[in-house]
């Protein structure tokens, strides 16, 4: 288990470089000027040089990037251009609301999605199963910001169930979880219906049925806990997918969180906060991938972590 743990650290360390690394690059590369964007269109071109030398911005690439690992290593994530507060500040402050988002939408998914994979398995090529392979099909290619409107636009708007926006009650949660929750429900539906109809074929299961076993008990006992290692493991990657996404639904239900964060962050080329936006949701995936291994072996104790 120390091995275990020291290892993937070790490449989580690894991961979490040459993420930092890309990412710096590819802002390096940005045709943006970021000192333009502080100093304002009418400045004058000795004013934007001041201030791209007070940000280091003239020095070599490989300058700024080691000053900036140097500072990391401190726990100084920077100094937001335009903000002029400390990133790591900034990022704590947001970071609550989108783990919470997070959480509730992959709730969400997890809870519709297994639901309609298992109901689909059941009733296998029957109306039913089509039906609902079609609806996850539907899911799984509506782009978010689309779904997200369309939600608004019924729940808010027509029927003024629930608020446009908002944070600090959980009515303002449901329509965001949701438009996050029906993309991934489309996948889990898929990928659990999958599983399930190969598991219900294993011969422990025929010989459960030869035995006179109850189905709905060859369903829960036998057959759902094996079906659900591939949905565990889909869970810790879901958590990358879901931080890119929430950058989208932050920006339509107007919810605090760093996805709107780093939205704006992209809008005026603040590159401290766009580092450590990207390093905190790389952060978010490794150690969602971990706790997906921990939790492999309690479902299925066949599984030893080596």
């Amino acid at each position: 288990m120390y091995v275990y743990f020291a290892r993937r650290i070790l490449q989580a360390l690894l991961i979490l470089l040459g993420v930092s690394f890309i990412t710096f690059i590819l802002l390096y590369l940005v045709p943006a000027d970021p000192a333009r964007q502080i100093a304002g269109r009418s400045a004058t071109a000795a004013t934007v040089s001041n201030i791209r030398s007070q940000l280091g911005l003239d020095l070599p690439f490989y300058e700024q990037y080691s000053r900036y690992l140097f500072n990391l290593l401190q726990g100084d994530f920077g100094r937001s251009y335009l903000q002029k507060s400390e990133v790591g500040e900034l990022i704590a402050a947001r970071l609550p609301a989108s783990l919470l988002l997070m959480f509730a939408a992959i709730t969400a998914e997890v809870v519709f999605g297994v639901t309609i994979g298992i109901i689909a398995a059941v009733k296998r090529n029957s109306i039913v199963d089509k039906f609902l392979m079609i609806m996850s099909f539907v899911g799984v290619s509506a782009p978010q910001f689309v779904v997200g409107i369309l939600l608004l636009y019924v729940f808010a708007v027509q029927l003024a169930w629930l608020p446009i926006g908002g944070y600090g009650e959980a009515k303002h949660l449901i329509l965001p979880s949701l438009t996050l929750g029906i993309l991934g429900a489309g996948w889990y539906s898929r990928l659990m219906r999958s599983a399930l109809i190969d598991v219900l074929q294993q011969d422990y299961v025929r010989t459960a049925r030869a035995k006179g076993m109850p189905a709905y008990r060859i369903l829960l006992r036998h057959a759902l806990p094996n079906a659900l290692l591939p949905v565990i493991a889909l869970i810790g990657i879901d958590i990358g997918f879901l931080m890119s996404g929430i950058v989208v639904v932050e920006s339509v239900f107007g919810w605090p969180g760093i996805g709107q964060l780093t939205w704006q962050a992209i809008q005026r080329v603040d590159i401290p906060i766009i580092m450590g936006v990207t390093l905190v949701s790389a952060c978010a995936i490794v150690l969602g991938n971990l706790i997906a291994d921990l939790i492999t072996p309690l479902v299925d104790p066949r599984i030893k972590l080596r």
